[in-house]
């Protein structure tokens, strides 16, 4: 085989590599599985009885769907605003790679899959996706450039994953729903505070108001709101123990896992640093899985 036959052999092959890969950015694949993640545990955490892994299965393919669909429209909406940061300006809409009406077909397609198997289960499950879906790429997306708000408003589709998990097994909304639900809520203000401290400059550029600025600065309260949110999840986690879903040990486990997590915050309040917004958001991703996985072993 010449050199210019192994070209044209390897160059389709490429070009198909890239492809997948554009698509895995589009729908944020990595950041995705998190999505599920907190799903499928919230599933866990009601189920009752013999695991159904197939409805598990069926669970995780619609939340990816929906959430990849999200990310997308996200993305759609936020091209121009992507080529103007290092971390997002490759992104395959930004860097012209992918054009507009791919990425929205492509969300379409995700959308109207994902919702259809949320609606395996149950109308609740698959309301509260489309709820996702919307508030997150209509909602949340434009708000970033408006006001610091955005945190806030961004925490409600943020947090529904964990409603979704929920309602798909007990088709209904109980105190644990609610108590899943409000666990990711207050849990995303310390993730995302660190990142916007750590982000700040690039999004500045891109004109998003993460960060409340007073005189170009950053906000100083950063570390503080987190701490306060953080300590937020204190009650929050003793929510299932008191409904009766789990026992004792999770509800000590997860108090002290609040507590480390609200120092964290109060480190950044203190020392106002990258290193103290790196150790908070790093924390930030160790809280998640271990309170879920907690909740799980523990369930009565």
């Amino acid at each position: 085989m010449n050199a210019r036959t192994k070209t044209v052999t390897t160059r389709p092959v490429s070009l198909i590599s890239q492809k997948v890969r554009d698509y895995g950015e589009l729908v944020k694949f990595k950041l995705n599985l998190t999505v599920v993640f907190s799903a499928v545990m919230a599933y866990l955490i009601a189920a009752t009885g013999t695991t159904n892994w197939a409805s598990i299965g069926i669970l995780a393919l619609g939340g990816f769907c929906v959430a990849g669909a999200a990310n997308a429209l996200n993305q759609v909406l936020e091209r121009d605003f992507d080529k103007l940061m290092k971390r997002t300006a490759n992104r395959p809409l930004a860097a012209g790679r992918m054009s507009v009406s791919d990425g929205v077909l492509a969300a379409g397609l995700l959308g109207i899959v994902g919702l259809m198997l949320l609606a395996l289960f149950n109308p609740w499950a698959s309301f509260f996706g489309m709820m996702a879906l919307l508030s997150y790429a209509f909602l949340y997306t434009p708000m970033k450039r408006i006001s610091p708000s955005a945190i806030a408003v961004g925490a409600f589709p943020g947090a529904l994953p964990m409603l979704i998990g929920c309602v798909a097994f007990q088709g209904e909304l109980t105190s644990l729903a609610f108590a899943l639900f409000a666990l990711q809520f207050f849990w995303q203000f310390p993730h995302f505070g660190a990142i916007s401290w750590l982000g700040f400059e690039d999004y500045r550029k891109a004109g998003f108001k993460f960060v409340a600025e007073k005189n170009g600065e950053r906000d100083k309260t950063i570390g503080i709101q987190g701490f306060i949110y953080a300590l937020c999840l204190v009650p929050v986690g003793l929510l299932p123990w008191y409904a009766g879903y789990t026992g004792i040990g999770s509800a000590v486990f997860l108090t002290i896992l609040a507590i480390v997590y609200a120092w964290f915050g109060w480190n950044l309040h203190k020392n106002d640093d990258r290193k103290s917004a790196r150790q908070l958001m790093f924390s930030s991703f160790f809280y998640l899985p271990l309170a879920l996985i907690a909740l799980w072993i523990d369930k009565v």
